[in-house]
């Protein structure tokens, strides 16, 4: 069964844009964003996530790789959603030009694939710590498509395990 509403956009659906509110309503996406974040990471292999934010300050994303490549990641977490705790993953590059987007009730990571990756993304509410909470890396089945070493923050190899987890959000038809 597919993850719902995660959503990859291809380049030849955007015409042209990185964004554009009308093109992504044709799409089916109706989100307000309003914080733009950029990561930049120096090493292959740099891992990234699970992060979410909890409502009331949860936030939908749209990313996109401007540079480098990476292996994106989402993982439904909404209670009662017939896909909880399944993941999809795609492999996002500056060349390929794609966009993935993260609705509220997914948490999000990557690992770059390339050096000097740089990750551009919008957000549908602006960054809380308050609200911030991740979800372990490696307790989802992930298959994450690197060799050697994987270099992660403290906070996130740290993070919870989803079956410890109790979410913040439900699953609505």
């Amino acid at each position: 069964m597919p993850l719902l509403d995660y959503t990859l956009i291809k380049k030849e659906q955007l015409k042209g844009c990185l964004y554009d509110k009308e093109v992504f309503a044709e799409l089916g996406i109706e989100e307000e964003f309003v914080q733009d974040n950029l990561s930049f990471s120096e090493a292959k292999g740099t891992l990234r996530g699970l992060h979410f934010q909890a409502p009331p300050l949860a936030q939908a994303k749209l990313i996109r790789c401007s540079r480098g490549c990476i292996y994106d990641v989402a993982v439904d977490i909404r209670k009662g959603s017939p896909t909880y705790g399944q993941w999809v993953g795609y492999e996002l590059s500056a060349e390929c030009g794609d966009q993935i987007y993260v609705p509220i009730g997914f948490a999000h990571g990557f690992i770059t694939l390339e050096p000097y990756t740089e990750v551009a993304y919008k957000c549908s509410s602006n960054f809380s710590p308050d609200a911030e909470g991740s979800i372990h890396w490696n307790s989802c089945g992930i298959t994450w498509p690197v060799s050697g070493k994987i270099v992660i923050s403290e906070k996130d190899n740290v993070a919870q395990k989803i079956e410890d987890f109790e979410s913040p959000f439900s699953y609505h038809v």
